[in-house]
């Protein structure tokens, strides 16, 4: 899933609407709202003018909320440009802190700021990504899939931004040449080598064909020697990182790993701690798994359990199949009484693109200045250079995808981007975190299980587990490899043996942790959801309360976890609680 970062108040009359709506979520469902506290002197034309300055210094992320003022245009990833942009969070930070006195809706906005600020900070300063890093740049500003998946604008409106975009990338290829090393981890290697060349391809053949309709010659012209450029110099960057001596110099390191876990998710808990809750999880959903499959498939293994779940592939294939499963996950929502599901939006399905087909399934929400336009389903195909049998073996079995549909649709991504472009803060609506929307769409999986989907067919929830065991080696991984010496072949090995992946599976996970250190994500948020959910609904009823719970959680937007805790529950700091 592509993470919504920070869009800001833009028209002026969106501003005074959007910027001064931030009250608390209700304590209960339906409950009349409290009188809003008088608003802190100066707080809201502070995060105002933040936000502002946010989006001019990262036009790509603007673009991506529907700020289409900033079409075209891409970061400044020069070394001043940089610079700038360490100054701007050290004194969004510096200048946040010093609001005092503020009513608890302000204090909250203000931690939650603060947050996303530090974590962003350790990504550029500590974590040092511009200077090591491809996946910097590749999740940076690079995909131009806005303006052609997105019908904001007519097409020849789209198709000028996008001819200003191609034109912008020449010289964002050369800063981030510049910037990398010529030494960098293998899976960093081969990372930017497709990536790159994957723009490249994508900005010469799909983009193109995206608005060949458009009947204007001369426009037709210019798009084309814009493409062809850009094309040209990342093809041109891909070839040079293709040349980069290979190392295996990928650990952040258990110190930085903390800091990051601190700076980005305000987990604070020591590593020893993380580890021990994470191979309890595994543990949890490998005796669950046993179980099931003794009633799936009595007398297999546990691999040949796997292997019986697999070979029920989708009849019409994955992308027609999540079609016919989405409106059946909404009926359940519904009639189970799970969550609020606000406005009208669909969620479309489609195959992915070709240049972004690394990951099997992910959702392209619209941002929240967006109006009228559906969320994207991606699903991707197996790779036609494939061996037929590697090709079936890609398609996932109906009752993996049907979790994956829960976990990308309904009542994951989707419904959570519902919940936060309506957030009353509208920070909340802006700035939504790893933990926070992969932790949700994750723990959905679980959740939607326990509500009774399937009917208690074990095939089902052999579905559902083994997404559950992928997360579970993702998490230990992660902390293997970036702070106990885990080499990646051992990371394979363990997604292999221990959570029953395929050896392609597991060779790309493996690789993905030492680029993504912070993919135990999923599985951390969960267990802080999880968690949650358990101690404030103690007290309201438990089961008959996970619809309330579920809507004042998605009330908040993003925040890092352990701020939603301390205002559920009440607590006087922010902590994380498995």
């Amino acid at each position: 899933m592509k993470h919504k970062l920070l869009a800001g108040c833009l028209a002026p009359a969106l501003a005074l609407a959007a910027c001064t709506a931030s009250t608390p979520p209700p304590e209960t469902a339906g409950a009349a709202p409290a009188a809003a506290p008088a608003p802190a002197p100066g707080w809201k034309a502070f995060v105002q003018t933040t936000v502002d300055k946010w989006l001019a210094s990262d036009p790509s992320f603007a673009v991506y909320q529907g700020a289409h003022q900033f079409d075209g245009k891409l970061p400044d990833w020069s070394d001043a440009g940089l610079k700038a942009r360490a100054a701007f969070l050290h004194a969004v930070i510096d200048e946040a802190q010093g609001f005092t006195n503020l009513s608890d809706t302000d204090r909250f906005e203000r931690d939650y700021l603060v947050q996303v600020a530090k974590g962003q900070l350790f990504w550029l300063e500590d974590a040092d990504q511009p200077h090591k890093n491809p996946s910097f740049y590749i999740n940076g500003g690079l995909d131009p899939n806005v303006y052609v998946s997105r019908d904001y604008a007519d097409k020849p409106t789209r198709m000028k931004a996008m001819i200003a975009f191609f034109k912008a990338v020449p010289a964002a290829a050369l800063q981030i040449r510049s910037n990398l090393p010529t030494a960098m981890p293998a899976s960093f290697i081969k990372l930017g080598t497709a990536g790159f060349g994957g723009f490249a391809e994508y900005y010469r053949g799909d983009a193109r064909t995206a608005f060949a309709d458009v009947q204007d010659p001369a426009l037709q012209a210019e798009f084309k020697i814009a493409s062809e450029g850009a094309a040209q110099s990342m093809q041109d960057l891909a070839d040079w990182i293709a040349k980069a001596t290979p190392t295996q110099d990928y650990a952040l390191g258990a110190e930085r790993f903390s800091r990051m876990l601190a700076a980005t998710e305000a987990v604070d808990a020591p590593l020893d701690e993380l580890d021990t809750v994470g191979r309890a999880d595994l543990k949890r959903n490998q005796d669950a798994l046993k179980a099931a499959c003794a009633q799936y498939a009595p007398g297999k293994t546990v691999q040949g359990c796997f292997d019986k779940m697999r070979a029920d592939k989708p009849k019409d294939g994955p992308v027609a199949a999540a079609r016919a499963q989405i409106p059946d996950l909404t009926v359940f929502v519904r009639e189970k009484d799970l969550a609020t599901i606000p406005g009208t939006e669909q969620a479309l399905v489609r195959e992915s693109p070709p240049y972004n087909r690394q990951n099997s399934a992910y959702i392209d929400p619209p941002g929240p200045f967006e109006k009228g336009i559906p969320s994207i389903y991606y699903i991707s195909p197996p790779d036609p250079a494939w061996s037929k049998q590697m090709q079936m073996d890609y398609i996932p079995g109906k009752n993996d995808l049907l979790f994956t549909s829960v976990h990308e649709v309904m009542p994951g991504h989707f419904l959570q981007f519902l919940h936060s472009n309506r957030s009353p803060s509208w920070i909340g609506r802006l700035f939504v975190g790893y933990a926070f929307a992969e932790g949700w769409a994750h723990y959905t999986e679980e959740m939607m299980w326990e509500a009774g989907l399937g009917g208690n067919d074990p095939g089902v929830h052999v579905g559902q587990l083994s997404n559950a065991l992928l997360r579970n080696c993702r998490y230990l991984s992660a902390i293997g490899l970036h702070a106990r010496g885990m080499t990646q072949e051992q990371s394979k090995r363990m997604f292999m043996t221990e959570c029953y992946q395929d050896e392609g599976t597991a060779e790309q996970q493996a690789a993905r942790g030492t680029y993504d250190p912070a993919y135990l994500n999923y599985t951390l948020g969960k267990l802080m959801i999880r968690k949650l959910r358990e101690d404030w609904t103690a007290s309201r009823g438990s089961r008959a309360a996970w619809k309330q719970f579920h809507d004042q959680f998605l009330s908040y937007g993003g925040p890092p976890i352990p701020l939603v805790r301390q205002a559920m529950m009440h607590e006087d700091v922010p902590h994380a609680v498995f």
